[in-house]
């Protein structure tokens, strides 16, 4: 009996397997993957975290949207870390990453680490549990980081025209994100991410006239003079603080971006807004569990790609 009930198990994940709900990478991923080849790699990460965001409290919302960047272009590889060559212009450098800052922060940490366990931790994997460490300081939940990522070696500008516009429109978003696993709900529950952190005033100046809150509408406005750069936060009430407040934004009329906007476009979108508005713990939760999915998109794991011994090159 037991033999027969462990023989439809294999079958059953042999199917899963070549249906391709479960791949090779992925099921490599492990929570606690360093925990024998160098234990305090996940401490290490969180110490040097702390000390950057001591520092400047602001970066930890560049990492964040790093991650997220790094896994929607070529899948979770560390390849947004990469720099340009004299013969390639790396993702890094693609426009839309240009705003980016923290990588500063990836070095620091990536030499701690080589000091502990030389060619061990990846740089994908430091900048999952760098991500996480971000929104625990910020005052998230704490969630666990499956890892075991490798680094790929390849990292092309032009890759990271995939990333989401701030001008996105719902349905787009919506095909953006199912076309590397996530659902239209995992989308709006990410988009939280928006709760910390700044945005240039190019990326949301068009979006201004269309501001039902005039009293927002103007103030912005006067942040944002005609041909400056300046900056403004996501959340001014509370920029780095990890909560649902987002929601409360984009329900007033007052999130940053025309994509923010478009989450209320239909009344089933709207309705999970409003959910997450109203249930603090609840979207801590969701959150977790998104990112940790999102984090397996196109992971190497096992023989495919390396261990960078320095985040900005290929070994």
């Amino acid at each position: 009996m037991e033999s027969g009930r462990g023989a439809m198990l294999v079958a059953f994940a042999m199917a899963l397997w070549i249906g391709g709900l479960i791949t090779r990478a992925e099921a490599q991923l492990e929570v606690g993957f360093y925990s024998r080849s160098c234990p305090r790699a996940e401490a290490i990460v969180k110490e040097e975290i702390e000390k950057a965001l001591g520092d400047d409290e602001g970066v930890g919302a560049d990492l964040l949207r790093m991650h997220f960047h790094d896994c929607f272009v070529r899948g979770c590889d560390g390849s947004i870390l990469l720099d340009s060559t004299n013969s390639s212009k790396a993702e890094k450098d693609a426009e839309i990453n240009l705003t980016l800052e923290g990588f500063d922060v990836i070095d620091a940490v990536k030499e701690k680490l080589e000091a502990a366990c030389r060619g061990v931790v990846s740089c994908a994997d430091l900048l999952a549990f760098a991500a996480r460490d971000a929104v625990v300081h910020y005052g998230g939940i704490h969630y666990e980081v499956p890892s075991g990522r490798r680094d790929g070696r390849i990292s092309v500008a032009s890759d990271a025209d995939i990333l989401p516009s701030p001008d996105f429109e719902l349905a787009k978003l919506t095909d953006l994100f199912v076309s590397k696993g996530l659902s239209q709900a995992e989308m709006i529950v990410l988009s939280g991410a928006h709760t910390v952190g700044i945005a240039h005033c190019d990326a949301f100046s068009e979006r201004l006239d269309s501001v039902a809150d005039v009293e927002y509408a103007a103030a912005l406005r006067k942040q944002c003079p005609p041909g400056s750069n300046n900056t403004a936060p996501m959340d001014p009430q509370s920029p780095h603080k990890f909560d649902n407040r987002y929601y409360q934004l984009v329900l007033g009329d007052r999130a940053l971006f025309a994509s923010d906007h478009a989450l209320l476009s239909t009344q089933g979108t709207a309705a999970q807004v409003k959910s997450l508005a109203g249930d603090y713990w609840g979207f801590q939760s969701k959150f977790a569990a998104a990112i940790v999915k999102m984090g397996a998109i196109g992971v190497l794991a096992g023989y495919d790609g390396e261990v960078r011994a320095n985040c900005r090159v290929a070994n």
